[in-house]
């Protein structure tokens, strides 16, 4: 039993930093819909898949590099959600790969896509015909979401988490002196004041934080 002992305490400590970084830093690794998620996920389980029959690293060892990697994923997830440049750099941000019918080779390009693969998620879509597109937008984990002639337009926030959606605002033909007057119309002074922001149908609607709600 003494053999197995090493084992089940690290397989004990590999779950409970599994439990703790799902509730510290939310859902959103159990489902990945970015890259940071998507690398906490791998690194996380090698850490434990790789340690745990291993005799040379001791228990101490073992946990405090969960320590190490969970302190360094927290990091960068608050720079993340603090810095627009550094969630841009890790998260990236939907690209308009198709618009009205015409494709936007750059965006395309600077996804990692070739032709044959554009094509392919459009006929992922049902999509034969690029002329009936009027706008496909890739998003952040790779999927296509396909506006075709007559549907209504997506709809995608112009802030969110405290942060200006300068994309969204080049689409609607605002910029952010615009939004920014809008947000003191409605009594807010920065946008980090706001959880998330939408425009629907020619007006803009704010959430703002919790903690700033009666204010």
């Amino acid at each position: 039993m003494s053999i197995y002992l090493p084992i089940l305490t690290k397989l004990a400590i590999g779950l409970l930093a599994l439990i703790v970084q799902i509730n510290i830093m939310g859902k959103g690794n159990l489902a990945p819909t970015s890259a940071l998620d998507q690398v906490q996920n791998y690194v996380l389980g090698g850490i434990i898949g790789a340690v745990i029959y291993s005799d040379t690293i001791t228990v101490y060892q073992f946990t405090i590099v969960l320590i190490i990697w969970t302190m360094l994923v927290m990091t960068v997830n608050f720079l993340k959600e603090h810095n627009r440049f550094i969630k841009y750099l890790i998260d990236g941000q939907p690209r308009v790969v198709v618009e009205r019918g015409a494709v936007n080779i750059k965006n395309v390009l600077s996804a990692g896509l070739s032709a044959n693969d554009l094509m392919f998620k459009l006929r992922a879509e049902g999509v034969y015909d690029l002329s009936q597109v009027k706008r496909a937008m890739l998003e952040q984990n790779g999927q296509l979401n396909v506006i075709l002639d007559g549907e209504e337009n997506m709809k995608y926030p112009i802030i969110f988490d405290g942060q200006a959606n300068t994309d969204v605002l080049e689409i609607i033909g605002h910029d952010e002196d615009w939004l920014l007057n809008e947000l003191n119309n409605q009594g807010f002074a920065r946008f980090s004041d706001i959880f998330v922001g939408e425009y629907l149908e020619g007006r803009v609607r704010l959430t703002p934080y919790e903690r700033q709600k009666n204010n």
